[in-house]
């Protein structure tokens, strides 16, 4: 049996599209599939170190859902740079101040640490809100899987 590595031209041929709306869905879930979709797993001549994903558009990030207590307990830490410059925030206040970041966090925390997870992650868009600027990409719609 012969193997084949796609060619860089005909991975940017079957670059598409996808529209997410993530309102009511649980926050792991559509990152999974994003993540999933960025690396290009979902296609069947997926090789591991070659970035043949699509692009993503998750729209309604401030009403995705968690389950628990994890809004409250959930913290995020980023540093200044500076001596003693650590700051935390809830995932509470992260989705009250910035609702996109709590999605990216998560999304980038499932792609690989290293120049591929970087890249993958210029693919994404993520949007507060049902608006977004994407229309003549003419994306597809995605419906995440689960229980709602």
């Amino acid at each position: 049996m012969k193997t084949t590595i796609p060619t860089p031209e005909a991975i940017a041929r079957d670059e598409k599209w996808y529209v997410i709306d993530a309102a009511g869905k649980t926050l792991g879930r559509v990152a999974t599939l994003v993540a999933h979709v960025l690396r290009g797993k979902n296609k069947p001549s997926f090789v591991p170190h070659i970035a043949m994903g699509d692009y993503v558009i998750v729209l309604n990030a401030k009403d995705v859902k968690v389950t628990g207590r994890k809004l409250d307990q959930k913290i995020y830490y980023r540093h200044t740079e500076f001596p003693g410059g650590i700051k935390t925030e809830t995932l509470r206040q992260t989705l009250n101040l910035r609702p996109e970041r709590a999605l990216e966090k998560a999304i980038s925390g499932m792609l690989p640490k290293n120049h591929m997870g970087r890249l993958l992650m210029t693919r994404v868009r993520v949007y507060p809100t049902a608006e977004h600027p994407h229309q003549a990409q003419q994306p597809e719609t995605l419906k995440v899987p689960g229980r709602e």
